[in-house]
């Protein structure tokens, strides 16, 4: 298994028993605001809109918290702020790199707290390029082996469905499959598996990296800690590591949790 699905495995296992459950709506409920002002308030158009709203309702936000984030982001109701995207790097104990990814309507606030989380967990701000080479932008589609009424899916199965769509590969997760494309290809193989019947949990633009750092149980800890840290603060919406955590250490992690 290679490290970006062992990260993408942790990844989605945290967000399924993420405990902040307030904090992560609040974030899925920004990235639709953002994606309805962008593009219009019309999902069937909008793909990015598409996406944040399957991916807020996997994560169970209520429909009408999504119906007024679009309304807000699309101007159709008023009270929407004006967010800005922004991209940090940074490092982690022991080398690990960081990309952040930070959607806030005060820049200000948004690299301090970035900043200090960073200073108070034994990492540090890196200038911009510094790490972001070490990443390539991938469309990453995580997809169930169980499938509603459908029995197992099977790598050859999604194969079938996703070559011809752009997928790049397919890498096994465990109880999921995680689908590799160009970040341009990542809506034609979502649509290639909706058109198959197939559900999926997620499907977005993500950071892969592209260089891997190995690391034992301590600078596994240490690494997720700055992560959580950073995840803490409202403006961050994502964090990617190039962390290559050894299974049997995210198994000793996990029994410790």
């Amino acid at each position: 298994m290679s490290g970006h699905s062992k990260w993408a495995t942790t990844k989605h296992k945290k967000a399924a028993i993420d405990a902040k459950r307030g904090k992560l709506f609040a974030k899925l409920i920004k990235n639709i605001e953002v994606a309805a002002r962008q593009g219009g308030g019309d999902p069937t158009g909008n793909p990015t809109l598409f996406d944040a709203i399957q991916k807020a309702k996997k994560s169970s936000v209520p429909n009408d918290n999504i119906d007024r984030a679009v309304k807000r982001g699309s101007g159709a109701e008023a009270g929407g702020a004006d967010y800005q995207a922004l991209t940090y790097e940074g490092y982690a104990p022991g080398g690990v790199a960081l990309l952040i990814e930070v959607l806030t309507d005060n820049k200000n606030r948004a690299v301090a707290e970035v900043r200090t989380a960073l200073n108070k967990n034994g990492g540090s701000m890196a200038e911009s390029g510094s790490v972001a080479y070490i990443f390539n932008r991938k469309g990453v589609v995580i997809v169930p082996k169980q499938q509603d009424g459908k029995g197992e899916t099977t790598e050859d199965d999604l194969l079938e469905v996703v070559l011809d769509a752009g997928a790049e590969e397919v890498n096994d997760l465990g109880e999921s499959f995680e689908v590799v494309s160009e970040a341009g290809d990542v809506v034609a193989v979502r649509e290639s598996l909706q058109g198959a019947g197939l559900d999926y949990d997620s499907a977005e633009a993500s950071w892969l990296p592209n260089v891997e750092v190995p690391l034992d149980k301590d600078g596994a800890k240490k690494m997720f800690r700055i992560i959580e840290a950073l995840e803490d603060s409202d403006d961050v919406q994502n964090v990617f590591a190039n962390g290559d955590v050894p299974d049997d250490v995210l198994v000793q992690l996990g029994a410790e949790d």
